[in-house]
């Protein structure tokens, strides 16, 4: 990929979005994550060149790691103008006796990992859900509009939260994640003029990549590869290289036997109700 290309193209999108449809600021929920790190630094010339800010927030709850809450105080200090760390960690606190299970005596009467797990998943929800909530207020009291944060490899495997973290404006919703690091690491060869602009990037690119709901100590890539050993952007290059192959041969309708059994193709197939939500029936149905 021509990177030079994809980041101007990139912007020059969500450059005339703004302007067609008269938005006045930009919401972005900043994780301490590539991701999000990454659209921060796409974003922030866009708003510079149109006059309007680019409000970030880092909304930490009891799972999020230190070393991600100060990554993220550093992308929001160098790239948002205007950032705020806010905890929510109290009203998720409040919110989690919604949880069926969580009065018996927490997590320590589940029976097994599967349980414990699902468990996890499903408070990992209740935050995600929770933070949208608050960056949608945030853009509606500025007339905004909230950044998608997730790439095109997170989006196939299911890595967010329906009704939470999906965001309305996705700058790198069709990027793999390795091409996420690549054009991540470009910006940092050819844009940054300032240590800290290269250390917020770089530091994210080197970090375990995590969507901070706390499901697994192994980031993202212990849900699909738990063996896993190296460094987070060396496993999405093999995650990669799966997906890519496979939604290559779903796309030809090549008759090549499929690997269902493979983690990767097997989390892509079950989480596909993400990817088509809500079910509708066919008026023709209906009517029939």
């Amino acid at each position: 990929m021509n990177y030079e290309k994809a980041v101007s193209n990139i912007r020059g999108e969500l450059k005339s979005y703004i302007q067609k449809n008269n938005i006045k600021s930009l919401i972005l929920g900043v994780s301490g994550g590539i991701d999000s790190c990454l659209c921060a630094a796409l974003a922030k010339p866009v708003c510079d060149e149109l006059g309007i800010m680019l409000i970030g927030r880092s909304l930490p709850i009891s799972t999020n790691a230190p070393d991600e809450i100060e990554r993220a105080k550093l992308t929001g200090k160098v790239f948002c103008h205007n950032f705020e760390e806010v905890s929510l960690a109290r009203y998720f606190n409040e919110l989690i006796y919604i949880n069926p299970d969580y009065s018996n005596s927490n997590m320590q009467t589940l029976e097994n990992d599967e349980e414990l797990k699902n468990f996890k998943i499903r408070n990992g929800n209740i935050k995600a859900r929770l933070r949208m909530i608050y960056l949608y207020n945030l853009a509606s009291l500025h007339k905004g509009m909230v950044l998608s944060t997730d790439n095109y490899t997170e989006l196939m495997l299911g890595f967010w939260t329906l009704h939470g973290d999906v965001g309305d404006y996705g700058m790198i919703q069709n990027l793999y994640k390795t091409e996420v690091y690549d054009m991540a690491e470009w910006i940092v060869e050819n844009e940054c003029k300032f240590i800290d602009e290269q250390t917020a990037i770089t530091s994210t690119i080197e970090a375990l990549a995590t969507d901070g709901l706390g499901v697994t100590n192994k980031g993202d890539l212990g849900q699909i590869m738990p063996e896993w050993t190296g460094n987070s952007r060396d496993g999405y290059k093999e995650v990669d290289k799966i997906l890519s192959s496979f939604l290559e041969r779903m796309e030809y309708e090549m008759e090549t036997p499929l690997d269902e059994k493979n983690p990767v193709i097997s989390r892509h197939l079950r989480t596909q109700f993400k990817r088509n939500n809500p079910v509708n029936i066919p008026r023709s149905l209906i009517t029939k």
